[in-house]
């Protein structure tokens, strides 16, 4: 699975949905996995059927493990729906879909969280089934809500935001209160700071990446390492490779373009990995006292991830060497 990659030490990476899950995939080849941890939004996170639902925590799990619907990019390959599908006969709604295997690792959760467990070590157990090398932690063991605010007062969930409403456009803003009001998770800020590496997955800015600086302690963790901090841009010629990134961008005030992100990012990152597609934007990138390099960020195949992940690790030890770290 590492293809031969040597340790480079401790790396943490902001992680959440499916374009984080790829990226690590290749990390994972490009650095050894038992040096990576990923740090996972939970903003997602909530009741379906039943069961607590942690979508993006499953996701990057499953990729790593070689088990998620490619097709897809989430859930299990193989699994069937047999239960929502019922649900929906009985009448229930069934617009999430949840898959009969996947819905038993959730139903684990459950009955674990149920019996006193927290969020972070039934994310260990699912791990460990899997026979993951990589750490997985949860940004926080408290339930922390994404809350997407709508024209009209309207204030809706993320999951019924994006899956059930089809990620509409009028976006006013996105309420990350309850990130805000919850405790990082244990071995999140211990990560942080001794880290050698610091990686910020191509993640939603504001709907995965965002919960994760919201909960105290990880911007002032993030700001205290002497890691450098490497972004990898989620937009590509002026738009997202999946997702509602761009409503979202735009809901908060902002440019929806590598050099956008590029500007949310910049006070708190020293390098960032954009697509080769938007080359014309490094210079304003580090004009914003950001080193930019440009490759190939569509990862159609796990070895273009391991070549987008070793550039993230090459330009970080650039940034490194240059500010004598």
């Amino acid at each position: 699975m590492t293809d031969g990659a040597s340790s480079r030490g401790p790396i943490v990476a902001l992680a959440g949905g499916v374009g984080a899950a790829r990226f690590l995939r290749g990390l994972v080849r490009a650095a050894a996995p038992e040096d990576v941890t990923a740090i996972v939004n939970t903003g997602d996170d909530r009741e379906f059927y039943g069961v607590w639902v942690a979508p993006d925590l499953d996701i990057v799990t499953y990729t790593l493990a070689g088990a998620v619907d490619l097709d897809k990019g989430y859930g299990l390959a193989g699994d069937t729906t047999t239960l929502v599908d019922r649900l929906g006969e009985l009448g229930h709604e069934s617009w999430f879909r949840l898959g009969d295997r996947d819905f038993a690792n959730c139903l684990h959760r459950t009955l674990a969280m149920r019996d006193g467990a927290t969020l972070a070590e039934t994310a260990e157990t699912l791990r460990q089934s899997y026979r993951l090398d990589v750490r997985v932690l949860p940004m926080s063991n408290a339930p922390c809500p994404t809350r997407v605010e709508l024209s009209g007062g309207r204030s809706v969930h993320f999951e019924e935001y994006m899956v059930r409403d089809g990620a509409p456009s009028d976006v006013e803003s996105v309420d990350l209160s309850a990130a805000r009001a919850a405790a990082p998770a244990p071995g999140v800020l211990e990560a942080i700071r001794s880290a050698r590496t610091l990686v910020v997955c191509p993640s939603n800015p504001v709907v995965s990446i965002g919960p994760i600086l919201a909960v105290p302690g990880v911007r002032d963790a993030i700001a205290a390492s002497d890691a450098p901090v490497v972004g990898v841009s989620p937009i590509v010629g002026g738009a997202p490779v999946k997702g509602p990134a761009a409503q979202l961008l735009r809901g908060i005030g902002c440019e929806v373009s590598a050099r956008g992100v590029a500007r949310l990012y910049a006070p708190w990152i020293d390098g960032f990995v954009i697509d080769q597609r938007d080359a014309g934007q490094v210079d304003e990138i580090e004009a914003l006292g950001v080193a930019c390099r440009a490759v190939d960020t569509l990862m159609v195949n796990v070895e273009v991830a391991k070549r987008l992940a070793q550039a993230v690790l090459d330009l970080a030890e650039q940034t490194r060497d240059e500010r004598g770290r």
